[in-house]
């Protein structure tokens, strides 16, 4: 019997692998300023941070000096972009949809530092969306990962600290056990079925552990 009463997901890298999406839609999205960055550097530094500060980070890093705020200004246009090649086709595998609806014995959430604008039409149009009892985005919280205040309130609308935190980044990990849950660590959404449904049924070496 499993101690976990819910289990909390992180989307990009967890549930969807849409991190190579972001990184295309931002690099051209920025191209008319100049920034130019590569996929090794974006995934290393860029990834599990909400999308300003690794828009702050390509300014900063890149040859030419650019003004944080011109690229940001460019947000909405990749935000565009992402939205559709990702509703092109339902971004979830049969694998990990079937594995989700079989968790009818845990309450689910999904935890990101995406925005909602991103998150839900894809949970809708993947046809998962009813399946999480809360969708909790950078939009509900005044800090992002690595801060626990999204992997906080997600526990407070479920009502249980009793939750596994499944993550892929180091942000998203450090983020779940600053709040005090434990956090498994998978190297993305095919590993997702078979890595959770171990550790929900006592697989001991699987976690990362708990930040009491």
């Amino acid at each position: 019997m499993s101690s976990f009463q819910a289990v909390f997901f992180d989307f990009d890298g967890v549930l969807a692998d849409s991190e190579p999406i972001h990184f295309e839609c931002w690099i051209e999205a920025l191209k008319p300023l100049g920034i130019q960055s590569d996929w090794e550097t974006y995934s290393k530094y860029c990834i599990g941070i909400p999308d300003r500060d690794a828009v702050e980070y390509l300014c900063r890093v890149n040859p030419t000096p650019v003004d944080p705020g011109d690229a940001w200004a460019r947000y909405s246009h990749k935000r565009e972009l992402f939205a559709a090649r990702m509703l092109e086709a339902p971004p979830f595998s049969e694998e990990l949809v079937a594995f989700l609806k079989s968790l009818d014995d845990y309450r689910l959430a999904v935890v990101t530092a995406s925005a909602r604008s991103e998150i839900e039409p894809l949970l809708e149009r993947g046809g998962i969306r009813p399946l999480f009892d809360a969708v909790v985005c950078r939009d509900d919280v005044e800090r992002y990962k690595p801060a626990p205040d999204a992997y906080l309130l997600a526990s407070r609308l479920l009502g249980t600290k009793a939750a596994l935190v499944v993550e892929d980044s180091d942000a998203g990990v450090a983020s779940g056990l600053a709040a005090g849950l434990e956090v498994l660590r998978v190297p993305g959404p095919e590993a997702v079925p078979r890595m959770v449904r171990e550790r929900l049924e006592g697989a001991p070496g699987r976690s990362v552990g708990r930040r009491e």
